[in-house]
């Protein structure tokens, strides 16, 4: 009995290979041309699934993290910000410390690029497979506060808890209420152990205190955020100061 190519697709369809079913006429031909033989055309059909396959899992991740920008560590400008070697950045790109569930604590003013790191390393840690969600103190306050009722709220917290990294963006850039510090600290004790976080601020962690009120609260969530971690102090002028732009040109 002989398959055509079409019945061959529907074949690969039925067992999930869709991206295979869809280019194997092309992979035919191919194969023909460069006269593979069984293995090697075999090779070919698995790896190029398993390429398709991990290129969609990309741009699926990279559209669930709901970066800001796209800006690729690789783009990170460490000549503008001497706080940190090319050495140490090329140790955090390799991401073993998410592995290990450490985090890492981005501490500077504004401006000086904490949020640029944050996002390459979380772009870079996508591509190599880890599920990454990217969220501002703002944001995770509304949705810590609209869960029980609003479904967009269900669903962002829901990836926040399932992700292997989660970076949080302007902590403590406002004070807390009781029933806010409460809810950041349930959603801390769920990623403790499990995620890594990397959380930017302008103040350093023995000044958080001021802002969350509750002396209890405030030392069981430092307690779970600095078990493991790294503070990077990034200082210097601000990027977007030394960069801005003007309507009026300078005039004569």
């Amino acid at each position: 009995m002989t398959q055509s190519v079409s019945d061959l697709q529907e074949s690969f369809k039925q067992l999930k290979l869709g991206e295979t079913a869809q280019q194997l006429p092309i992979l035919l031909r191919q194969a023909e041309q460069d006269n593979l033989t069984y293995l090697e055309f075999l090779t070919e059909l698995v790896r190029y699934e398993q390429t398709q396959r991990d290129a969609k899992r990309v741009e699926r991740y990279m559209k669930w993290a709901q970066f800001p920008y796209h800006k690729r560590l690789s783009q990170f400008d460490i000549q503008a910000q001497q706080s940190l070697s090319q050495r140490q950045l090329k140790q955090l790109g390799e991401l073993t410390w998410i592995d290990d569930q450490f985090n890492l604590i981005l501490l500077g003013p504004p401006g000086v690029g904490k949020t640029a790191l944050s996002v390459g390393l979380g772009i870079e840690a996508i591509e190599q497979g880890y599920r990454v969600m990217f969220v501002t103190m703002g944001q995770l306050m509304t949705y810590l506060k609209t869960e029980e009722f609003t479904r967009k709220s269900q669903i962002q917290l829901n990836r926040i808890r399932q992700a292997d990294l989660v970076i949080v963006d302007d902590l403590m850039y406002m004070a807390m209420e009781t029933y806010e510090a409460n809810l950041f600290f349930q959603l801390i004790s769920q990623l403790y152990e499990h995620s890594s976080l990397i959380i930017s601020s302008n103040k350093a962690p023995d000044h958080w205190g001021e802002l969350i009120g509750d002396p209890g609260i405030t030392t069981a969530i430092l307690d779970r955020i600095l078990h493991r971690v790294e503070v990077i102090n990034l200082n210097g002028d601000s990027y977007r100061m030394k960069n801005n732009q003007k309507i009026f040109s300078a005039e004569t």
